[in-house]
């Protein structure tokens, strides 16, 4: 009998901007202890990556970037994951690795979500498996990333679960996924219908997939062992600078869903004056 041939891996990053990081994620994934096979970056509207011209992308593996257009309303974030996600199974791959640009994989994240993902048959509904993330300092003025103390400088989040190496939980609550570091099959990708691209700017995607997972009758899986580590950079609380995207978007998870996301950021914007709820029981930018 003719042996199988082994599983391809795949990571699939988003870009626009943030080259160093992404070039922290490529250093990252050279030490990995299973390196990936692929690594396909969707370019949102990144003439730079696009063209070639960022330089320090290239790995032992196959590196592709797919070219995603953006249009007035912002980032396709949802599109640009499908895009990677189609590109990596025409190349043949077996595992589909979402890692946001900013993340750096720990040595054992691929193989890990490759063991997770890959190793027993399971039933005919899409299964995520989620890795923990920890969250690095910001650097220093002419500081190099030191991908020998990731996880002494890393602070995990009191609120997240995080696991030994080699232990599982399972979710029961598909709200509590997040798409910073998470793995599928491209099977099960294709079953739980992909990210709705009506989703465009930041907000509600990762939440909408996992709802049509459970939907589908799938499962979230929390995997120890497979851990990002989230390079900083500035950030607001609530997002002021995706308003509008996030309050469209919200709007477009209810008419799919029935109920409201991202409420904490809804209410913060309410409470400043930015956001209400107007005719009909629908959040609206106020102007």
């Amino acid at each position: 009998m003719t042996p199988s041939p082994p599983a391809r891996a795949a990571v699939l990053t988003i870009a626009a901007g943030r080259h160093d990081h992404l070039r922290g994620q490529v250093a990252g994934l050279a030490r990995s202890h299973r390196m990936p096979d692929l690594h396909v970056v969707a370019s949102m509207g990144d003439d730079d990556l696009t063209a070639g011209r960022v330089e320090g992308l290239a790995g032992p593996w196959t590196t592709e970037v797919v070219p995603v257009p953006v249009g007035d309303l912002g980032l396709p974030l949802a599109q640009a994951r499908n895009a990677a996600a189609a590109r990596a199974e025409e190349l043949g791959a077996d595992l589909l690795v979402f890692l946001d640009v900013d993340c750096v994989p720990g040595p054992d994240l691929v193989g890990t979500y490759a063991t997770s993902a890959l190793g027993q048959q399971r039933p005919p509904a899409p299964a995520i498996w989620c890795g923990d993330v920890a969250y690095l300092p910001p650097l220093a003025p002419g500081e190099q990333l030191d991908l020998d103390r990731l996880e002494e400088r890393g602070r995990h989040r009191d609120d997240r679960v995080r696991l030994e190496p080699g232990d599982t939980v399972r979710e029961c609550d598909l709200r509590k996924f997040w798409s910073l570091s998470f793995a599928m099959t491209p099977q099960d990708f294709r079953l739980a219908g992909g990210f709705c691209a009506d989703y465009v700017g930041y907000g509600g995607e990762d939440t909408d997939f996992a709802q049509a997972v459970a939907h589908a009758g799938g499962s979230l899986t929390w995997v120890g062992g497979a851990t990002a580590y989230h390079q900083h950079h500035e950030s607001t609380s609530p997002p002021v600078q995706h308003l509008e995207a996030i309050v469209r978007n919200a709007g477009v998870f209810h008419e799919r869903w029935g109920w409201w996301p991202m409420e904490g950021w809804l209410a913060a914007f309410e409470e400043r004056g930015m956001a209400r709820v107007g005719a009909g029981g629908r959040w609206e930018v106020a102007r």
